[in-house]
């Protein structure tokens, strides 16, 4: 951002991405004074009440009668004038929630082109940053190549959540003090969602932070889930339906099987639904192994989301307690085993890192084998894969313990069926190694040796490398 504003010419940037991830405080505190003029769109509000609210932003910062608009082109006429007489060197118009301000019938989009196209786009000081979340708005209007702002934006910034090495961060800054374990699950219940962090009381245990917050009656994010779906989705009830049959398959699901779970068509809006849902980080789109073409599986991987399906929905004002007296409960172990394995694919630099292939070209994938009905052959299942480059193919598990993981004769067995199964299902040649992602590593014993490289939870709080 910085680069952008002394740069000599005019600017474009599109800053987007997951909502409560931080996007508008970024800018903010960036830019703090440095703004010629703010404006923000009012969720749900009628072209009259947006125009209303972008005049008296006219007013605060140009110091101007207020004016009153029929039309955005009339107010972008407005604001043109004002910047141009404006005696600031560098002209920072910040223009939030952008996609509010597109109401129906409003031709906001066609304003906009008017003012940046036409104008802002020739001269040498305007630093024009339009912020959303992203949504199919942000990519049909402000990205793609369906309007006369294709390709107009000069930067895209799309804002990730914090990885762990930077949860631990903010969390030490505001001074906590909690272990990587509590810090990982932690992270597995909220993300690294700045927003959700920033609700955490210093003075209280992870726990007991998770109770306050999800649990307790009128807590600060009871209503989150509804809140944060309503505010990204127009048709929320839709997407809902979607990420709820994704909550009950951990391996995920394809295209064609979604459609049959959610009980929606396969048509193009669930195409536009599954590209919103990507686009937001609450769906990943994850290649399955050896399929080239229809091979993607969607999986949930918005962490807050599956944490409201398996515990918030069922348990919100039955135990204020829920997350502190039930540590042992099985529903809470499947919960742990499967989250871990979201984070080792959000922190797949890091996992590469510790196994020492970072420089090798690969791919990640996932892969599972379901026999026909009367075969003795064995299904089986694999969560992540790393197929390397130099042939050779990282078959990781991911196990979360609270201690060492001790691999037993049982599980010695289940991996070798499961790597003869993967080999036999798609005739690999390459060499198969089995990767023990865990908290504290494998301990060692005699059945230990079928590992041939190790991820431990210290190694997820790498930095990311660049």
């Amino acid at each position: 951002m910085e680069a952008l504003y002394n740069s000599k010419g005019s600017e474009f940037l599109v800053v987007y991405g997951r909502r409560r991830v931080g996007k508008t405080y970024l800018v903010r505190q960036h830019f703090e004074n440095r703004f010629a003029f703010v404006t923000t769109g009012l969720y749900k509000k009628s072209q009259e009440v947006q125009l209303t609210q972008f005049a008296m932003a006219l007013n605060e910062y140009f110091e101007i009668d207020m004016p009153s608009f029929n039309t955005w082109l009339e107010a972008f006429a407005v604001l043109k004038k004002c910047l141009q007489n404006s005696k600031s060197n560098r002209k920072v118009v910040f223009i939030d929630e952008i996609s509010w301000f597109d109401t129906s019938g409003s031709d906001f989009i066609g304003a906009l082109e008017w003012f940046w196209n036409g104008w802002a786009s020739s001269q040498s000081d305007i630093f024009l940053i339009a912020c959303g979340s992203a949504t199919s708005w942000i990519a049909d209007k402000l990205l793609s190549d369906k309007g006369g702002l294709f390709n107009r934006a000069t930067c895209q910034m799309f804002l990730l959540p914090f990885t762990l090495q930077e949860t631990e961060q903010y969390l030490l800054s505001r001074g906590f003090n909690w272990n990587r374990y509590d810090i990982a699950e932690c992270y597995m219940v909220m993300g690294g969602i700045p927003y959700y962090l920033n609700q955490l009381d210093v003075q209280q245990t992870y726990a007991a932070n998770v109770d306050e917050l999800f649990f307790k009656k009128n807590g600060r994010l009871k209503d989150e889930f509804d809140h944060l779906y309503k505010m990204l989705f127009e048709n929320s009830s839709y997407y809902i339906k979607l990420v709820e049959a994704l909550s009950e398959k951990t391996m995920g699901l394809t295209r064609d099987e979604l459609s049959k779970a959610a009980k929606v068509g396969n048509n193009g809006q669930l195409t536009k639904a599954l590209r919103d849902l990507v686009n937001c980080n609450i769906v990943r789109g994850y290649n399955y192994f050896g399929k080239a073409k229809n091979g993607i599986v969607y999986q949930l991987s918005d962490y807050f989301t599956l944490f409201y399906f398996r515990f918030i929905r069922q348990y919100y004002g039955r135990d204020e307690h829920f997350w502190s007296y039930t540590i042992d409960l099985p529903a809470r172990r499947t919960w742990a085993g499967y989250t871990f394995e979201q984070v080792c694919k959000d922190h797949i630099d890091q996992v590469k890192h510790a196994i020492g292939i970072w420089g090798v070209v690969s791919e990640q994938s996932t892969w599972y084998y379901k026999p026909e009905k009367g075969s003795s052959v064995r299904g089986a299942q694999i969560d992540m894969l790393i197929a390397r480059r130099d042939r050779i193919i990282n078959v990781c598990e991911m196990k979360f313990s609270q201690s060492e993981y001790t691999i037993d004769k049982d599980y010695e067995l289940q991996l070798r069926n499961k790597l003869g199964a993967f080999r036999d299902a798609t005739g690999t040649h390459d060499a198969l190694h089995v990767t023990m992602i865990t908290t504290y590593g494998v301990k060692q014993n005699s059945h230990s040796s079928i590992v041939q490289s190790q991820v431990m939870l210290d190694d997820l709080f790498l930095p990311n490398r660049e």
